[in-house]
């Protein structure tokens, strides 16, 4: 996927590729922030003010090429994008201890969904869910506010920005879900999910990402 050569152990990605891949690995188990020390903490802005969400996972620091295969996947279609960071995503998650009831991908509204034609979230997390045994959700979340881009807004304008965007079937009966996205930036869209959920009974909220930035 990156550099030609034959992959390996299953991955579409070279030995050499795999090992230089911008790992995440000393982060804040609270909001996956990468940190400089090598002691694991929660961040100063989590000692703080505590996320809504129980903890975040981030595999990668949004930085090349990772940046390059999200952007392939979400801008270009290309589904073996996802797949890949899929199949990265679920060989480190296979560790934890408590499995949610069900994956919950960050949802497009549908004007968004119908010119994209895909979500981006849902393609990462089709191969998370079936590597892990994870019900996947693809219904009880739905966004009902058509916002701007994150990416295109400044971040203190990011965390107003999707203020009630998102709607729970009030129905849901998972107690303990994961919400999967492709990048965690300020936080600002996990956060206003994990709030929705909560208020629709969800005890447990955790969030997934490919990436930090």
């Amino acid at each position: 996927m990156l550099c030609g050569d034959p992959g390996a152990d299953g991955l579409d990605l070279c030995p050499d590729c795999i090992s230089s891949l911008p790992y995440n690995t000393i982060a804040c188990p609270r909001c996956a922030m990468p940190l400089e020390s090598t002691v694991s903490r929660i961040c100063g802005a989590c000692q703080k003010t505590p996320p809504i969400f129980q903890s975040a996972f981030a595999l990668f620091r949004y930085e090349e090429p990772i940046r390059h295969l999200i952007h392939s996947l979400k801008f270009g279609a290309r589904y073996p994008c996802g797949r890949l960071l899929g199949s990265l995503m679920a060989e480190k998650l296979a560790a934890i201890q408590e499995k949610p009831d069900a994956i919950v991908p960050v949802p497009l509204h549908p004007g968004r969904y119908r010119k994209r034609g895909f979500n981006q979230a849902v393609e990462i997390a089709r191969t998370v869910s079936r590597r892990l045994d994870i019900s996947l959700d693809l219904d009880s979340c739905r966004r009902i506010r058509a916002t701007p881009a994150q990416a295109e807004l400044p971040a203190r304008q990011r965390r107003t920005n999707l203020r009630n965007a998102f709607s729970i079937d009030a129905a849901i009966e998972h107690r303990h879900v994961a919400v999967l996205d492709d990048v965690i930036t300020t936080g600002a869209t996990v956060k206003e999910m994990a709030a929705a959920l909560h208020r629709a009974g969800v005890a447990r909220v955790d969030v997934w990402a490919c990436a930090r930035a």
